[in-house]
């Protein structure tokens, strides 16, 4: 991974290539043993006006003609990256992927940022009557709380927690410990939802090479296994779901995923879900199948899902405080539980974390991947 953070100065092809770069360099690999470059990334175009950036990317990193393709899945585009070369190795076609994620998000004023991040949404209805991401996700966490009986504490306990695990990555964008009663009593920007509720424009990338596992000791002596990985989708606009309280792509992506690992929900040991906003962290230990609906809000109050605690969720400080350049999320998750497993996470290392699992979701809910990895 890069720092994630504001850097004005750099192109996402500049971030993107220091992490596969730095990824190749940490596996002892040649650029010659890469057979294709998996690029994760929304809106390069868009921040920057830079077209066909995958090409450009590998160049940067020193990969000489391999297939270079770009993936866009709003923020869940390093997942799907991720989920697309991972089809790659195991049906055969390569041995050795490069999967890079990256974005540069504040070349635009927060303003344009914003626009261009409602553009995951559907432009035609929700969009068009004014709706940003932040509004949408108020709508959920208003319609969640009306069924569930959560409030606003709970999602302070998210924030509050994240702030804390975020603090001791020196690779997160905001190091900064925060108390619930700063979570409550922040700005408001969409009603429940504060400015600590809210994850941050950031930029920054990540990679990670995927290799098929019987050369993974080529590598590395650690390596870390992908036991199962699923990708779904669902409508795009908000207002089509049936319920706006469970995300049914992130319950189908999961079930691929614990049923390719054969693994089961409380099998896991730690996860990094997807805190676009802290109530999107809630509904995701509920759709995964961590806690029954309605429990995940008071499990994390009572620090069940802290960094000490019975199933540490986003100890890198997740989307929240580690920072979200929303290209490279998917693989800056897989990269902490990579770290996490061989047990190079330093201050916010898990204990016995053999386990983990990743949760990466694009829009309100359109599409999302779910990986399983272990030892």
């Amino acid at each position: 991974m890069t720092r994630f953070g504001v850097f004005p100065d750099r192109s996402v092809s500049d971030l993107a290539s220091e992490a596969g770069r730095s990824c190749l360099a940490q596996a002892n690999a040649d650029p010659g043993r890469v057979e294709a470059l998996y690029l994760g990334n929304f809106a390069g175009p868009s921040f920057a006006g830079q077209n066909h950036l995958a090409p450009q990317v590998a160049s940067a990193i020193g990969l000489q003609g391999v297939p270079a393709t770009r993936f866009e899945a709003a923020c869940a585009s390093g997942g799907a990256a991720f989920f697309h070369a991972w089809a790659a190795v195991a049906g055969g076609i390569y041995d050795c992927v490069l999967v890079a994620g990256g974005e540069q998000m504040s070349s635009q004023a927060t303003a344009r940022t914003t626009e261009i991040l409602a553009s995951a949404g559907d432009l035609g209805g929700e969009v068009r009557a004014g709706a940003t991401f932040p509004s949408l996700f108020a709508m959920i966490a208003v319609r969640y709380m009306y069924e569930t009986g959560a409030t606003r504490e709970h999602l302070a306990a998210v924030a509050v927690k994240n702030h804390a695990n975020g603090a001791k990555n020196s690779s997160a964008h905001l190091r900064k410990p925060i108390t619930r009663e700063q979570a409550l009593a922040a700005r408001m920007i969409s009603e429940p939802l504060t400015i600590y509720d809210c994850s941050l424009i950031s930029d920054g990338a990540a990679a990670v090479l995927l290799v098929a596992a019987d050369k993974a000791r080529e590598y590395t002596e650690e390596p870390v296994i992908v036991r199962g990985i699923g990708q779904a989708s669902d409508r795009l606009a908000l207002d089509e779901k049936a319920d706006i309280t469970t995300f049914a792509a992130v319950r189908a992506a999961a079930a691929k995923a614990y049923q390719g690992a054969q693994v089961r929900p409380d099998e896991v040991d730690f996860a990094e879900v997807h805190d676009c906003f802290t109530i999107a962290e809630l509904i995701a230990l509920e759709d995964l199948g961590f806690y029954p609906r309605g429990q995940s809000g008071p499990a994390t109050l009572e620090g069940r899902t802290a960094l000490d605690g019975l199933l540490p969720i986003n100890a890198s400080g997740g989307l929240k405080a580690k920072g979200h350049p929303v290209g490279a999320t998917g693989t800056a998750q897989i990269c902490e539980v990579v770290e996490q497993i061989r047990g190079r996470a330093g201050e916010r290392q898990v204990k016995n974390a053999n386990v983990g699992l990743t949760q990466n979701l694009g829009g309100s809910g359109a599409t999302c991947v779910v990986g399983v990895f272990s030892s």
